[in-house]
């Protein structure tokens, strides 16, 4: 996904093609952000957008490893308590 957006963007000014994936990526964060009060898969959405921001900004990717390692922990969590 990251590579097709990249080469979607390639074209674009720098400074545009960060504007255009910060503001797509907060619409989507802030909704998956909703999500978690109403009805919607909200962790889901929440770590598309900041999957689409990780693309321009390292502080969403750091974020995004981030939550990979709690997933990752809590995965391991549900494993050893289902034996």
């Amino acid at each position: 996904m990251r590579d097709r957006l990249n080469q979607w963007l390639k074209p674009l000014p720098s400074g545009l093609r960060r504007a255009i994936v910060g503001v797509i990526g907060w619409i989507i964060l802030m909704a998956g952000i909703l999500m978690l009060v109403l009805p919607g898969p909200g962790i889901v959405v929440i770590l598309i957008g900041l999957a689409i921001l990780a693309t321009e900004f390292a502080w969403a990717e750091a974020m995004l490893i981030r939550a990979r390692h709690h997933a990752d922990r809590i995965k391991k969590r549900v494993r050893f308590s289902r034996r």
